[in-house]
């Protein structure tokens, strides 16, 4: 029983691989532990087993409280993603640039009024992103103790999905709006276009992380 009870458990979690198997590891330990309890008591091994399952309870509630602890690691772990990456991805460019092309004096075309205003309004949206992601880990972390793992997980996924969103406009707008004033401006030199490229590419992956989030929280509701 206490294998078919896991299994169905198994089917029932969506997440990472590592974290889904500690979980079903802890509650594997939990079920043996009460199992050998029950038959210490004098229970036969398949009725100890039933009693052990019956007491972890249903495997649709347990697999909600887990879902929801699962997809609070994989949040976690975006927001991360987030404070760290996209800073990093703004200051490699800033250096890339000054020490392979140098000064914005050198660009062979005129830069107009419009163009620096999105540049500065994606400059500034590279620093919100971050700071949305550590208020959104600070209070998770804060809200851990006042709100149930379904909710707190809702939450969480909010913040990063306005997060993302932000980060996928600013790099978005930026790249067409240079496209659109002068697209040699994205390969001012190798090291700058690489970066470029990597920092687009981290956006679309931030953007996965988040709908796999939106998805697993999804299925702490179903």
């Amino acid at each position: 029983m206490i294998d078919g009870y896991l299994a169905e458990l198994d089917r029932r979690l969506h997440g990472c691989g590592r974290f889904k198997a500690d979980l079903l590891a802890e509650a594997r330990d939990g079920l043996h532990d009460a199992a050998d309890a029950y038959r210490a008591g004098g229970w036969s091994t398949e009725e100890a087993e039933r009693r052990a399952v019956a007491d972890f309870g249903p495997a649709a509630v347990v697999a909600r409280d887990y879902q929801a602890e699962l997809g609070m690691l994989s949040g976690v772990r975006t927001l991360w993603k987030l404070v760290l990456g996209v800073p990093a991805m703004q200051i490699a460019w800033d250096y890339a640039r000054i020490l392979t092309f140098g000064e914005w004096s050198r660009l062979s075309t005129p830069t107009p009024e419009w163009y620096k205003v999105i540049a500065h309004a994606s400059h500034g949206a590279v620093f919100l992103v971050p700071v949305v992601g550590l208020l959104a880990l600070l209070g998770t972390r804060w809200l851990s103790r006042r709100l149930d793992g379904p909710r707190l997980s809702r939450f969480c996924g909010a913040l990063i999905a306005f997060a993302v969103g932000v980060n996928l406009a600013s790099v978005g707008l930026l790249v067409g709006a240079t496209g659109v004033v002068d697209i040699s401006r994205l390969f001012l030199s190798v090291p700058c276009a690489l970066l470029m490229i990597a920092w687009v590419l981290l956006s679309v992956r931030l953007v996965v992380l988040a709908r796999r989030s939106w998805g697993r929280y999804a299925t702490i509701v179903a």
